[in-house]
């Protein structure tokens, strides 16, 4: 509400040049308390209306003038306000007590669908901690767009199909067992593949008998089809194991090959729009108007590729759910893929083109060093889970050894603390795994925040608070980081999900638990003269912890 009020009043004063959406896209909310609550940075003023900044903001800031001002200073070229505490502080709670299940919702993308393209491991291949980027950062942002009134659908596109598998069919023939496959298929797969991969090298003549057992998995040959349909149901069924501990669901699991009978309808469609070329025995459609090299469709061998699955699933989508936005959440390597996708659509008078986004993400890296299945450089996912939990249930074990359910909480826990560690940074920078780093629970971890969430839940009891009675006339200045900070959770999820970033509602969290412990270190509640008071605003904290935990896919246990 403040930031419109401004926003209106600044674009009253300057006039029809400068717009009020464009005021408030500058309005900034100062790291200082020193320096406001709101701050508008009038530089980028100074060279149209050819004043200084200072001056600029003299100016202005000499007419705002709003009951919701408390006070309004000038700094360096910034108009810096400072709300009337009291009033916010009222209103906030009064907002958040009509409707606490609503609170931060909105309805931007009522009656819009949103198609997420989310986790997609390569089956025959462990599970490592380079796929969770994408599976939790997906999560997420579906619980956001969900948040943000859109309908949603998750699908788990796994890698089934491509030339890797034939290099994995002709790994098997050659080193193969069938019994250790049995046993540990993934960590049997895993080792011909890598065997494949360094065998390669001394001998190239492998990469061919690779590409011919691949052109006998296109072709129906009985024995590559059986092998590789067994491959793809060992690997699924230890995917759902991972899955179930995350705690993250499918509306679809689907794999590459599932196009495999619908490629040929997209390849005629090309030819028939004119834009399907040869190069050198090979179909391609060019790309130079765009500055991108040609993008491959068939080979020269006859044999498809991924970017041929990605188009038809991508057309196959369009149609089934007639999507607003089509999420593919990907690492930043395959930029280039997702560039050349999306103009060949466009090449292909597909309108609906640009709405497909490709929501890149760093690298998870070990060592400094981007993991690798075929170096045999990697570190599994499901390890590092259970080492998470484990290291969960030692901490609980030595704080607190009376915690009823005390394994369920270590589970929830540890695995939060993965995803946390992962959704705290910005998506398109590179993570750095460390298993120590996770699993420190105090910080900026989701320990921290799901302690501070416990603490809350913890003096609600003690308070006999009742959410149905509560008191918003909130007097203690200590409360104002708090109230702030609550006031800012509806921005908070507009921006994580229109940004695509996740990192913002982290970090926000983080910020609530910081801003509450201090609050509490400093204030007594239960038994002060504000007690129903400052319980209402606890309760506002308990809401939006436990609600923002639960956007990005964690849970928040009531006692640890």
């Amino acid at each position: 509400m403040e930031k419109q009020i401004l926003a209106l009043q600044i674009a009253h004063i300057l006039g029809e040049e400068y717009p009020r959406d464009w005021v408030q896209q500058q309005i900034e909310t100062p790291k200082q308390s020193s320096h406001g609550d709101l701050a508008f940075p009038c530089f980028p003023l100074a060279k149209t209306l050819k004043k200084s900044p200072h001056l600029i903001a003299e100016e202005v800031s000499s007419q705002l003038k709003h009951p919701i001002f408390k006070d309004v200073q000038t700094i360096g070229g910034y108009i810096n306000i400072f709300l009337a505490q009291g009033f916010v502080a009222e209103h906030t709670l009064n907002q958040f007590y009509q409707d606490p299940e609503a609170f931060g919702t909105h309805e931007f993308g009522k009656g819009k669908t949103v198609v997420l393209d989310m986790s997609a491991p390569n089956i025959a291949k462990p599970f490592s901690m380079g796929h969770l980027r994408s599976t939790v950062i997906g999560n997420a942002l579906s619980n956001l767009a969900q948040k943000c009134g859109y309908e949603t659908v998750k699908i788990n596109y796994i890698g089934d199909y491509g030339t890797q598998f034939g290099k994995l069919l002709a790994a098997y023939h050659k080193w193969g067992q069938e019994e250790s496959l049995k046993q540990n298929p993934i960590q049997e797969l895993t080792r011909v593949y890598v065997e494949f991969h360094h065998a390669s090298k001394e001998d190239p003549s492998l990469i061919d008998e690779g590409r011919e057992w691949f052109k006998k998995l296109e072709d129906n040959d009985e024995e590559a089809v059986a092998l590789w349909k067994w491959f793809k149901a060992v690997s699924l069924e230890e995917f759902e194991k991972i899955y179930n501990l995350l705690g993250i669901t499918f509306d679809l699991t689907r794999g590459e090959a599932y196009y495999n009978d619908k490629m040929d309808t997209t390849i005629d469609m090309l030819q028939e729009k004119g834009i399907l070329e040869k190069s050198e025995g090979a179909q391609v459609v060019r790309l130079d108007e765009e500055e991108l090299p040609p993008c491959l469709i068939r080979k020269s061998n006859g044999t498809t590729i991924y970017a041929t699955r990605d188009l038809t699933a991508a057309i196959d989508r369009k149609k089934t759910y007639d999507f607003d936005e089509a999420l593919y959440v990907v690492g930043h390597e395959q930029t280039l893929h997702f560039q050349q996708i999306k103009h060949v659509l466009k090449k292909a008078d597909l309108a609906w083109a640009d709405q497909l986004k490709h929501i890149s993400f760093g690298m998870m890296l070990q060592d400094g060093k981007k993991m690798s299945t075929r170096q045999g450089k990697t570190v599994l996912l499901e390890q590092a889970l259970k080492e998470a939990i484990s290291q969960a249930a030692k901490n609980i074990k030595e704080k607190n050894p009376q915690l009823k359910d005390a394994e369920e909480v270590a589970e929830q826990v540890g695995v939060g603390a993965v995803i946390f560690h992962d959704l705290k940074h910005d998506r398109r920078n590179d993570v750095e795994f460390s298993l120590e780093d996770m699993l420190t629970f105090e910080g900026h971890t989701a320990p921290y925040i799901q302690y501070t969430y416990a603490r809350t839940v913890s003096l609600l009891e003690k308070g006999n608070f009742d959410p149905n009675e509560p008191v918003t006339d909130v007097q203690t200045a200590s409360a104002w980081p708090l109230i702030k900070t609550i006031r800012l959770f509806p921005e908070v999820i507009e921006r994580a999900y229109q940004e695509y970033d996740p990192s913002k509602l982290a970090r926000h969290l983080l910020d609530g638990a910081r801003h509450f412990n201090k609050f509490y270190a400093h204030t007594k509640v239960v038994g002060s003269d504000e007690e129903q008071a400052l319980l209402s605003l606890i309760y506002a904290v308990n809401h939006q912890l436990k609600e923002g935990l639960s956007i990005l896919g964690i849970q928040a246990p009531e006692n640890m």
